[in-house]
């Protein structure tokens, strides 16, 4: 597919971008050369492909669920500059 100076005008207008009219003859190429791929992409039978998540067949290793602080949330409470019912208050932001 190839694009015309018009299309890649609009595409650009769509982005909020400013090209130049002297780079837009690049700019046509590369996206054109980008559809064409993808047009060959699209006539590949994928009907029996399984889709996947991820390309390689990576696991996450995974560490223990486990407590590793001690609960300071009295600590936290104590040092905070306003707390109201067991939560923190905080200056209004918005009116």
């Amino acid at each position: 597919m190839t694009l015309k100076t018009a299309d890649v005008e609009y595409i650009a207008h769509l982005a909020r971008l400013a090209i130049d009219s002297e780079a837009i003859p690049h700019y046509k190429h590369d996206l054109s050369r980008i559809l064409e791929f993808v047009g060959q992409m699209n006539k590949v039978d994928t009907t029996n492909i399984e889709p996947m998540a991820h390309p390689l067949d990576a696991i996450q290793r995974l560490r223990p669920d486990e407590v590793t602080e001690s609960d300071q949330w009295r600590t936290f409470q104590s040092i905070a500059p306003q707390v109201e019912a067991g939560v923190y208050l905080i200056p209004k932001v918005i009116d």
